[in-house]
C-alpha cells in the first residue's frame, strides 16, 4: 500500500519519553520527575492569568511586546533582541531547522537533554556525541568533535538530568575555540537554581559576541509549565531569521500575562530560590547517608546512582517508590540505567522519598 514516507532519518529518532506523572499508582502521589516548581506559581502570576479568561477569544500580541519588555528589564537586555515561544523547546527546534540540514553536524555531550539530538536529526544533520567528564560537559571533548561541518554546539549548563554545570571561564573559552560559523546554543533553562559565582547563564556572552545564543524557560523557577513559554536572547542577525519562520502568535496571551506578572514577583522568586537551595543541600546530604552517591547539583533536582545488586538496583528502587505513591525519573534514556532523578520538592515530598530510601536501602 502507498503512502507518505517520512524524510530519511526521522524514524531513525528515539521518541522523546516524559517522566511518569502517577498514572497508575493508588492514593497520594508526589510526583518528583519533571523538575516543576516546588513553591509552584507566584499567586500573582496566577491572578493575572485569571484575568485573561474574560478575552480568549482575541489574538495574543504576536510580537510579545510586552513581555519582551518585561524579560529586558528582569535581565538588563534589550527587548529587541527577544524572542518568546512555546516554552524554550520550540525555539530550539526553530534554531535547529533554520541552520541545520543535511550533510551539517551538530554536536551535545553524552547525558545532554534528549531534545538536541532530536532537533539535530529531524533536520537530516548529523548528531556529535562529546564525551563527558565526571558527568559534565568537557569543554576540551567538545572542540574536538567539531570539523568543518559542525553547525550548532547545544551546551545544557546546568545540564539536566545530571546537574552539573560549567564555569563561565570555561564556556567563554568554547566560544573563543569554536569556529565563528558556528552558533552556540546555551540552554540555561535551570540557571536560576545556580547560584554558584564561577557561574554564569550566557548573557554577556551573547552580548559580548554574534554567534551565541541562551535559552530560558518559566516552566521551573517560575511554576509555569503548563503554559508553555519560553524565549531565547541572541544577536540582531539571529532574531531577524527566528522571527521570520517562527510560527505567529506562538505564545499564548494568558500565558505572557502570567509571566509578566511572575518576573514582578521577586518576594516569591526568591523564596523559591532559597527553599531550592536548602532542600537540594538536605537531599544530596541524607541520601548519601544512605549509602548511595549522589551527583552534586546546581539545579532543582539531584541525580541518585544505585548499586547493580540484584534487589538495590535503580530499577528496583523507582518500583519500590512508585508503589509508595514517590514518583521519581528513571533516565535510563540517558545513558545512565543505573541512576534515578529526584526533583527538589516541598518539605513533605522530601522528607517522604528520604524515608522511603531508607526503608528501601535497609530492607533485603
Amino acid at each position: 500500500m502507498s503512502r507518505p514516507v517520512p524524510k530519511p532519518g526521522i524514524l531513525d529518532i528515539a521518541p522523546y519519553v516524559p517522566g511518569k506523572s502517577g498514572a497508575g499508582v493508588h492514593g497520594r502521589v508526589f510526583k518528583l520527575s519533571a523538575n516543576e516548581a516546588a513553591l509552584g506559581p507566584s499567586p500573582k502570576a496566577v491572578e493575572a492569568f485569571s484575568r485573561t479568561a474574560g478575552g480568549l477569544e482575541i489574538y495574543p500580541d504576536g510580537s510579545a511586546r510586552l513581555l519582551r519588555e518585561a524579560i529586558g528589564n528582569n535581565f538588563n537586555i534589550d527587548p529587541a533582541n527577544v524572542v518568546c515561544g512555546v516554552g524554550s523547546g520550540e525555539l530550539l527546534h526553530t534554531i535547529a531547522n533554520i541552520y541545520l540540514g543535511p550533510g551539517d553536524e551538530a554536536i551535545h555531550t553524552t547525558h545532554g537533554f534528549l531534545l538536541y539530538p532530536i532537533a539535530t536529526m529531524s533536520n537530516g544533520a548529523t548528531n556529535v556525541v562529546a564525551a563527558e567528564k565526571n558527568l559534565t560537559a568537557d569543554v576540551d571533548a567538545i572542540l574536538a568533535a567539531v570539523t568543518p561541518r559542525t553547525k550548532i554546539v547545544w551546551l545544557a549548563n546546568p545540564n539536566n538530568p545530571t546537574g552539573t554545570y560549567v564555569t563561565a571561564a570555561e564556556v567563554k573559552r568554547l566560544r573563543e575555540n569554536l569556529p565563528p560559523q558556528t552558533l552556540l546554543v546555551l540552554d540555561a533553562a535551570y540557571a536560576d537554581f545556580c547560584s554558584n559565582a564561577d557561574y554564569e547563564a550566557g548573557i554577556e556572552l551573547v552580548k559580548a559576541t554574534d554567534n551565541t545564543v541562551m535559552a530560558r524557560t518559566f516552566s521551573k523557577i517560575h511554576g509555569l509549565a503548563a503554559v508553555r513559554l519560553g524565549f531565547i536572547f541572541g544577536p540582531s542577525h539571529l532574531i531577524d531569521v527566528v522571527n521570520r519562520v517562527r510560527d505567529p502568535f506562538n505564545a499564548n496571551g494568558p500565558a505572557m500575562q502570567a509571566a509578566i506578572a511572575s518576573l514582578a514577583d521577586t518576594e516569591h522568586y526568591r523564596a523559591a530560590q532559597a527553599h531550592n537551595e536548602k532542600w537540594r543541600t538536605w537531599l544530596t546530604d541524607e541520601v548519601a547517608r544512605l549509602g548511595l552517591t549522589v551527583t552534586p547539583s546546581a539545579a532543582n533536582f539531584i541525580l541518585i546512582h544505585f548499586p547493580t545488586t540484584p534487589g538495590k538496583t535503580a530499577a528496583d528502587a523507582d518500583a519500590f517508590l512508585t508503589k509508595r505513591g514517590l514518583i521519581l525519573r528513571a533516565v535510563t534514556a540517558y545513558k545512565l540505567p543505573q541512576a534515578l532523578r529526584l526533583s527538589v520538592g516541598t518539605e513533605e515530598a522530601n522528607r517522604l522519598v528520604v524515608e522511603a530510601l531508607r526503608e528501601f536501602m535497609g530492607s533485603n
